[in-house]
């Protein structure tokens, strides 16, 4: 393979609210941490575990402020990006840190939303925990062959 890839696609829940950076030039630049969580079943004992990962994400300029004005703490978002490792030096000492540099973003659920009464009164709650359901597979009768 010529060439490489640093792609990153994440479903999680944000863990904060989106803090702000803003520049002088009239860039912006926001950071979350993100959870992502995996659940198994251990054999031996039967006990349900559930692991969490977290992520410091990063996302720039118009994208930081529609997340800023929409997204809070616990809000389920879809993020598409790509790896960035960065250090610097503090206080005589090295830190490093790995963020995901996030270029798209799906608001899946979000707690404005779903506090928002809709226009018959009633509030805009999901009938189930599952935001991304496959579609129905439709059968074609009308096939040429």
């Amino acid at each position: 393979m010529a060439g490489t890839l640093n792609k990153v696609m994440l479903i999680g829940h944000l863990g904060d609210d989106v803090k702000m950076h803003y520049f002088e030039e009239g860039n912006s630049l926001g950071r979350f941490p993100l959870a992502t969580n995996e659940t198994y079943v251990n054999k031996k004992t039967g006990e349900r575990i559930t692991s969490t990962e977290w992520h410091n994400i990063v996302v720039r300029n118009k994208l930081a402020e529609i997340c800023e004005k929409y997204l809070s703490k616990g809000d389920k978002v879809y993020c598409e990006g790509r790896i960035k490792s960065r250090q610097w030096e503090q206080d005589g000492v090295t830190k490093y840190t790995t963020e995901i540099h996030v270029t798209d973003m799906t608001f899946l659920t979000t707690k404005k939303d779903l506090n928002q009464p809709n226009e018959e009164g009633s509030q805009n709650v999901p009938e189930d925990n599952s935001v991304l359901k496959p579609s129905p597979k439709k059968e074609e009768d009308d096939l040429p062959f």
